[in-house]
């Protein structure tokens, strides 16, 4: 599996080595070797809480609806403006996930993803 060309066009300018970037099957965050997460950002509905598979830990779910930019019916210029729209919507938004208040005071990453986990669902959609 590949990154999709228009992701690697958009990302280019800030990743200086996207050697490493690679595209990753849930399985790989989902056995008993995963790394433990304690925020599981889904971009679409698809991956919805009662599509999500068990992540170790019991991570927060935040869901991010964002247009896919890989649907069938676009055209290429409207699939390019797409991927660029997707790209800076997933960095306001994560900047707005940064800069919430449940994290100025953060005790530690685990407190603040539970304070998180009744809230995140869509408090940070359409940004």
């Amino acid at each position: 599996m590949r990154i999709h060309p228009l992701t690697v066009a958009q990302l280019r300018p800030g990743v200086s080595d996207l050697g490493v970037l690679c595209p990753k099957s849930w399985l790989e965050f989902t056995g008993e070797w995963a790394p433990r997460m304690d925020l599981v950002v889904a971009l679409d509905e698809s991956v919805a809480a009662s599509h999500a598979p068990v992540f170790p830990g019991n991570p927060a779910l935040c869901e991010w609806n964002l247009a896919n930019p890989l649907a069938d019916d676009l055209s290429e210029p409207e699939r390019l403006r797409l991927f660029d729209k997707v790209f800076w919507q997933t960095v306001r938004q994560l900047s707005a996930f940064i800069e919430a208040p449940q994290f100025d005071a953060m005790p530690g990453v685990s407190d603040a993803a539970a304070q998180c986990k009744q809230t995140c669902t869509g408090q940070f959609a359409n940004l």
